[in-house]
């Protein structure tokens, strides 16, 4: 029987380039793009196949973690485990830790496959084939990267140069290359040989594991600690934090693919992006005769060669070329598709600003381990709020010292509690919280339960919540 696979899915990273949509506390791996699914739920599916692969490990953090969950949920895709991170140490103690932990969910012989949640890849024949060709040099001992066939003389990724063919279809690696000047990617391109470095490895846990203790035992060292200690929080594993924090700060390609003589790399002609930019969206997208890549709820008229989003309201868009036009529910962007690597700097602008700092931080709708909410308007001494709940989930009970609430239920049945008494609630009842009063929201029903929060109060910050009980471990 051939060995499956574990994969490591990385979905801790926080960009800042496809703002508006991507943002501090929802980045762009779980914001949907085009399509009716994010691109950590396309990375889950990419890696469903029973007979290939088991199932799979995610790293995040605490600020995702529900994130993660809600979204696997959401496709029905089980979980090995959730590893937490409590600080960010770049992928080298991340791989550290998952391939310590899959040692012990799997066995020493595991064969792991790392990747990034955020990439957008079409898993068709050709991406199959090179995962099994990875596998095998894998199960030959080899560190194995898969190098994307250049379609341009790209700056903004590494390179990799082929060195002489493996058995197994892989290729030894003669070197990596840093992002190169315009002139070199250039003659890289021209020269052939060269491949992108995609950031998707396949490592075989044993040799990865003593490639590590010889090349970054510090590294090794606190992520196996941090494991060893870890401690579990419902479906979440948290690594501990004291002994974590002492790794260094290092990708796995400085720290072993480097150094290492086992690193091999699979040329690989399937299609990739790393989504990084506005312009790497358009790209990957479905373009029509103008070559406008046009989202649902949108209008676009004498425009060519644009791309036009809305996460918010209806968008119309009328005798633009080669710009990207992107709303969410409270900002839009507009600036040219070439130039949409330098949002990172707008973002910066904004977010040191007091008065603009929240549209790089958070969104509209914030999710919760029991749903979520949508924050619909804010204003003196109110706000209203969309309210979901997921089957079979509740609240905590609750109160708060300076707002009270009115609920009204729009869609499915409510389980309210309010002081000593519990009722059900269905669409187009509602009920009174008062200032202080214990209270609690729970949904019975075998549909997502949406209802509508009216607060009103001297103070509405999500601060103001005194749990009394919470089946999520929550104070």
């Amino acid at each position: 029987m051939t060995q499956k696979i574990v994969p490591v899915i990385m979905a801790g990273g926080k960009g800042t380039r496809l703002w508006p949509l991507s943002r501090a506390t929802a980045p762009k791996q779980f914001i949907q793009f085009v399509g009716d699914k994010t691109l950590f739920q396309d990375t889950l599916e990419r890696v469903s196949d029973p007979e290939l692969y088991e199932a799979p490990i995610i790293v995040t953090n605490e600020e995702f973690r529900f994130l993660v969950a809600e979204q696997a949920r959401e496709l029905a895709r089980p979980l090995a485990a959730v590893l937490l991170e409590p600080v960010a140490r770049n992928t080298a103690a991340a791989v550290a830790a998952a391939a310590t932990l899959a040692a012990d969910l799997f066995g020493k012989n595991a064969i792991i496959q790392m990747l990034a949640s955020d990439h957008e890849i079409l898993a068709d024949k050709s991406y199959f084939d090179c995962i099994r060709i990875a596998r095998e040099a894998a199960a030959d001992g080899r560190l194995v990267t898969f190098g994307i066939n250049p379609t341009e003389p790209a700056t903004g990724y590494g390179y990799i140069e082929i060195g002489d063919a493996l058995e197994n279809g892989a290729h030894k690696v003669s070197r990596f290359v840093e992002k190169p000047a315009l002139e070199e990617a250039q003659r890289m391109l021209a020269d052939g040989g060269f491949y992108w470095n995609s950031g998707i490895f396949m490592f075989p846990v044993t040799e990865l594991l003593a490639e590590l203790q010889e090349y970054a035992p510090e590294v090794l060292k606190a992520a196996s600690k941090a494991v060893s200690k870890a401690s579990r929080d419902l479906d979440f594993t948290r690594l501990d934090a004291d002994h974590f924090a002492k790794s260094p700060d290092i990708s796995i390609d400085y720290a072993i693919m480097e150094k290492t003589s086992k690193a091999a790399v699979v040329p690989s002609p399937f299609r990739w992006s790393d989504m990084g930019s506005w312009d790497a969206v358009w790209k990957s997208g479905k373009r029509d005769d103008n070559g406008n890549v046009a989202a649902a709820n949108t209008t676009v008229v004498n425009t060519r060669n644009s791309l036009v989003m809305t996460h918010g309201v209806h968008l119309a868009v009328q005798g633009m070329e080669d710009v990207a036009v992107i709303a969410s529910e409270d900002a839009v962007y507009v600036g040219p598709l070439k130039d949409s690597q330098n949002v990172g700097q707008l973002v910066k602008m904004l977010a040191s600003s007091s008065a603009t700092a929240k549209f790089t931080e958070t969104h509209p709708t914030s999710y919760r381990p029991w749903g979520g909410y949508t924050s619909i308007f804010n204003g003196d001494r109110f706000q209203v709020k969309r309210i979901f709940v997921t089957p079979g989930k509740k609240l905590s009970l609750q109160k708060h010292h300076h707002r009270s609430e009115h609920w009204v239920v729009v869609k499915g049945t409510a389980e309210v509690t309010v002081g000593e008494n519990v009722r059900m609630l269905r669409e187009n009842e509602s009920v009174y919280i008062p200032l202080g009063e214990v209270h609690r929201l729970a949904n019975p029903g075998k549909i997502v339960l949406e209802l509508i929060e009216v607060q009103t109060g001297s103070y509405l910050g999500e601060d103001d919540i005194i749990r009394i009980v919470d089946e999520f471990g929550r104070t």
